[in-house]
């Protein structure tokens, strides 16, 4: 008798089934991505507060960081920044060490899913490497952001991993924990002010 495959699918509040190992755009709903996204805590949840710092806030974070240091990106990459972790919100949000242990399957499920995210929502399958890098960049300044305000770190221990943001990028920007229903809400109705602009 032949060994049953173990299941490689996850089915979503929004009654989508999706397929981890063949992910279909026709399957990804923002609902989901928001609603899961919220309940993903960032840092392992090592963060002080009353809730976990989300993935979506970070997201939230990451796209407005992102329009400050390109203030004349097009609306389809302030998008791409918005949904950056998006496969996060099926595969959590795992630290760089956990990563690197996992192996490149971690990565090719992470591609696979981001692929899916980014044809759904009228991006390409894979971003310029320009566009990718000024992200990341966005990315890292959110980083040091939250190692400093919530993470524990002193500024020079997230400067040394993060490295130090120009102080006017940041400025005026903190971070608040709030509850993922508010979180949730702020994710979509960013998404669809965004999606309205294309």
């Amino acid at each position: 008798m032949a060994a049953k495959s173990p299941r490689a699918w996850q089915r979503m509040l929004s009654g989508r089934r999706l397929d981890l190992l063949d992910p279909t755009p026709v399957d990804i709903e923002i609902e989901d991505i928001a609603h899961g996204l919220a309940f993903v805590a960032r840092w392992n949840g090592q963060t002080r507060g009353d809730f976990a710092y989300s993935v979506a806030e970070h997201s939230l974070l990451v796209e407005i960081i992102h329009g400050r240091m390109y203030p004349k990106a097009p609306v389809k990459w302030k998008l791409a920044a918005l949904l950056h972790d998006a496969p996060e919100y099926v595969i959590g949000d795992m630290i760089s060490p956990v990563k690197a242990a996992v192996g490149p399957g971690y990565g090719e499920l992470d591609a696979r899913l981001t692929s899916a995210i980014h044809i759904r929502f009228g991006l390409p399958a894979a971003l310029p490497k320009t566009v990718k890098a000024q992200i990341k960049r966005a990315d890292k300044v959110s980083a040091w952001m939250e190692a400093v305000q919530i993470a524990g770190f002193s500024e020079s221990e997230a400067t040394k991993f993060f490295g130090r943001p120009n102080a006017e990028l940041i400025e005026g920007l903190d971070i608040y924990l709030r509850p993922p229903v508010e979180v949730r809400r702020d994710f979509v109705s960013r998404h669809e002010a965004l999606l309205s602009q294309l």
